[in-house]
């Protein structure tokens, strides 16, 4: 009881929480701009385009750390202007487990938004705009509803992913206590000191999210 009421306990739970919530957002908004712009759009290179964006889910996560590394490193162009605007690196903070939990999940929001976009009839939507409707209001308005059930699925896998994610993030983020440590990580830090009654703790609370999250998933789906 002590060890389940301490913050050594609870600090990677609601630190992966919080990464996977903004990463979580940030991927709902960017997947779903992406999938309705490519989801009846063909255009030269479009296959090569879908495969990059597709490439993090099929990735070892270490590759996409080490990616990510040399792009947000301090020799890159991007790492130097990042430490120059905010007077330090982003990488072993939390803000690069964000960078990484956004960099894996967003295939899974892509993905999901694409389908559901593909599904909405184009008369509806040609129908909308003979009424005046603008594409935003198009979109914002019949497309959005209409596609909102493979909106809310991929949402919600793509945060499951995000607070799943542990490899990517452990070369780009680091495994500092209370800073950069998620439940994966301090999951395999326990096991590897032999603390199992630790591991076991946070291994059944991110067991119940997800199942959760994937219960969700598939009620809304019947």
């Amino acid at each position: 009881m002590d060890l389940l009421l301490s913050n050594d306990f609870w600090s990677p739970i609601w630190l992966s929480l919080k990464i996977a919530t903004i990463a979580g957002m940030v991927v709902i908004v960017i997947g779903t701009l992406a999938g309705r712009l490519l989801a009846r759009r063909d255009f030269k290179g479009k296959a090569v385009l879908e495969t990059i964006l597709m490439l993090p889910m099929v990735l070892p996560p270490t590759v996409v750390g080490f990616f990510l590394i040399v792009i947000f490193g301090k020799n890159s162009i991007v790492g130097q202007a990042i430490e120059w605007l905010f007077d330090g690196p982003i990488i072993f903070t939390w803000w690069a487990a964000v960078i990484a939990s956004i960099v894996v999940a967003f295939p899974l929001m892509y993905q999901s938004a694409k389908s559901g976009f593909q599904e909405v009839s184009l008369d509806i939507e040609d129908a909308a705009r003979v009424d005046g409707a603008n594409e935003w209001r198009v979109f914002l308005l019949i497309s959005i509803p209409l596609a909102s059930k493979a909106l809310i699925s991929g949402s919600i896998l793509s945060f499951a992913r995000a607070l799943g994610e542990f490899g990517a993030t452990l070369m780009f983020a680091g495994n500092i206590p209370g800073e950069t440590q998620t439940i994966p990580t301090a999951i395999y830090i326990a096991i590897d000191s032999g603390n199992m009654t630790l591991a076991w703790m946070w291994v059944i609370s991110i067991v119940i999210i997800s199942f959760i999250m994937l219960l969700t998933v598939r009620v809304r789906d019947k």
